[in-house]
């Protein structure tokens, strides 16, 4: 028989990132997603608690971060996901404070060349948003790509660590000749 596993759930109501929904075992954060209202589908074997106090250290890392006072989380974290999400998500973990990266320098890093499609999944399936930084993972060609909370929640948090990354806007004028989009590039 399996023990079961207690996780510990609070809400941050009000983000630059909208609201967030935290959720941590003992052995460290295992969530952080754009609150929808909903909780994850709990595993049979767990039971899930709401508990501000056991999330604080967490909420407090994550008000830090987006005051600019933070640029390294420090929380452990209880990442749950096959060996390749796992290997995905701690690449994630070593792109620095206002950098980026491709979805192609992932995969090359993980010592699979040509799985950057299986990576950009990877990215979709992480659990714990902004600290396990997929809003660092751009195109090719640097511009934004998809993202849970939203690309223009990217972009805030891509802004916010002064990174350097590109825009495709519509525009009658200035058109990219391979896209036909306008193309601006930001660095904030």
């Amino acid at each position: 028989m399996q023990q079961e596993t207690t996780v510990y759930f609070s809400r941050i109501e009000t983000s630059p990132a909208g609201p967030l929904l935290l959720a941590a075992t003992e052995k460290g954060l295992r969530c952080l997603q754009f609150d929808r209202g909903k909780l994850p589908i709990a595993s049979k074997d767990e039971r899930w608690i709401e508990s501000r106090e056991r999330l604080q250290p967490y909420a407090d890392q994550i008000t830090a971060y987006f005051r600019g006072e933070l640029r390294a989380f420090t929380c452990k974290l209880d990442l749950i996901g096959t060996k390749f999400q796992k290997d995905c998500w701690e690449a994630l973990l070593r792109i620095p404070y206002g950098k980026t990266c491709s979805y192609a320098e992932i995969a090359r890093e993980i010592g699979r060349p040509h799985a950057f499609r299986a990576v950009g999944q990877a990215n979709h399936d992480n659990p714990i948003a902004i600290i396990v930084p997929c809003h660092r993972v751009l195109g090719a060609n640097g511009k934004l790509t998809g993202y849970g909370g939203g690309l223009s929640t990217k972009e805030k948090l891509l802004r916010l660590e002064g990174a350097v990354f590109r825009i495709a806007r519509s525009s009658a004028r200035g058109k990219d000749e391979a896209t036909g989009t306008q193309q601006e590039e930001f660095q904030y």
